[in-house]
């Protein structure tokens, strides 16, 4: 493939815009030298790249568009409401309509505030929890990659250059699937702790009816549970997947699948809290969520629209059913090239995500990028392997073919050495201290 007018537009990018991009996943950093950089047309699960390169996509906008790109109905709604505007002095019965449609499919949740992305609505989750419990310590699942671009969060990561230290000593940690660990924290910080977040689940589900335990914790010793279901809304279940298990968390936050790609976040939860940021008590006023573009007419059309198709086709389903798919034909070359353990897939079905590893059997970032270049060069592009509704079986069938011709390379570096066939320099993980 020729990436030629990419490569001259990256040498732009980087000069105009710190790291060349505006989100760390879509770096250069993170893709062989080998690939498309700029993206320019997006129809279903295909995109085009500006050199007129075409391409199957997995990741669908960072998990963002679950129906596909430019999916006309959500379009044409967005299109309708523009026409009448999408910002005003004053707020527009669209965010009632569209308030009143979220909360009646998630349960337990009475309160909702509309945000711009997920960052917005879990920060402004925690700045609730603090306020509710009059304590400062927030405890986060290191298991789970990202909550917020916050201080709150990102100082716990390698990348805390900026901020405070005395911030960062705010956040504590404890694993998922290991209630020892929870209580370990509300041990150590009697008295201290305002919230768990967490996400219902990530590569593995919950064990030992741990979301539950977690909660009965939390409540013994006065914190709150958030759920962070900015990527498992409406991809595990239409009300999350805290439907799905059975659980009503005191907060959680919604996003990325609500408005298929349109910009649109939400914070849902009890009354008794949500209302601390409202006008209709009388203890201190919390300044919770007050963004000039969170209510945005277009953006809440977008969102009724996708949560109305949610309801009447069997998106959710399509998702799993195309997963399964993924994972029965990856299974099989795997078995082929001889790579169990080395090469494989991880998570949900609607939400799966691949492992490389070396010979060694340690996580390898030089094969992840050889996979990358060499699924690129067959016309996908799979950062992960999250399908949409537009994944049809003929773009699954072509995908586990392209899979298939990448894995026989992958086999060939692992016999004879990976720098033999990686074309310059393997991708790196986003949380690094230095570059």
């Amino acid at each position: 493939m020729n990436f030629e007018r990419s490569k001259a537009l990256q040498q732009k990018s980087h000069a105009l815009i710190p790291g060349g991009a505006h989100t760390y996943a879509k770096g250069d950093d993170q893709y062989p030298e080998l690939a498309p950089a700029f993206l320019v047309k997006g129809e279903g699960c295909h995109v085009w790249d500006v050199d007129g390169n075409e391409f199957i996509e997995y990741g669908m906008g960072l998990r963002a568009v679950t129906l596909g790109h430019a999916y006309p109905p959500v379009v044409e709604a967005a299109y309708r409401q523009m026409l009448s505007g999408i910002n005003f002095t004053r707020p527009s019965p669209i965010e009632i309509e569209c308030a009143e449609k979220l909360l009646s499919l998630i349960d337990g949740a009475e309160m909702v505030k509309f945000a711009k992305n997920g960052s917005d609505v879990t920060t402004a989750a925690i700045k609730l929890a603090r306020a509710y419990t009059g304590r400062d310590c927030v405890a986060i699942c290191t298991d789970h990659p990202f909550f917020s671009v916050d201080d709150w969060f990102i100082g716990s990561t390698p990348m805390a250059a900026g901020i405070p230290e005395v911030v960062r000593n705010l956040t504590v940690k404890f694993h998922y699937n290991d209630l020892q660990s929870v209580q370990a924290l509300f041990d150590q910080y009697p008295g201290e702790i305002a919230c768990l977040i967490m996400e219902p689940e990530k590569d593995a589900p919950p064990a030992n009816n741990f979301l539950h335990e977690a909660q009965r914790l939390c409540h013994e010793h006065g914190a709150l549970l958030i759920l962070d279901e900015i990527i498992t809304g409406f991809r595990w279940d239409l009300g999350g997947a805290q439907a799905l298990y059975g659980i009503v968390p005191d907060l959680s936050t919604f996003g990325k699948a609500m408005g298929n790609g349109f910009s649109i976040s939400a914070l849902v939860g009890k009354r008794e809290i949500m209302e601390l940021g409202g006008l209709h008590h009388d203890k201190e006023r919390v300044f919770l969520l007050s963004t000039t573009y969170g209510a945005e007419g277009h953006a809440l059309a977008a969102a009724l629209e996708t949560m109305k198709i949610y309801e009447q086709e069997p998106v959710i389903e399509h998702l799993h059913r195309q997963g399964e798919r993924l994972i029965e034909g990856i299974n099989q070359l795997v078995e082929e090239h001889q790579l169990n353990g080395y090469f494989g897939t991880a998570g949900r079905s609607c939400n799966l995500v691949f492992y490389t590893r070396d010979q060694e059997n340690r996580p390898s970032q030089p094969f992840r990028t050889l996979f990358l270049q060499e699924t690129i060069k067959r016309g996908l592009i799979m950062p992960s392997l999250v399908v949409s509704y537009s994944h049809s079986d003929e773009d699954i069938d072509r995908t586990i073919e392209g899979i298939g011709e990448a894995l026989y390379i992958y086999r060939k570096a692992f016999d004879e050495g990976v720098e033999k066939y990686l074309v310059g320099r393997p991708s790196k993980p986003v949380f690094r201290t230095y570059n």
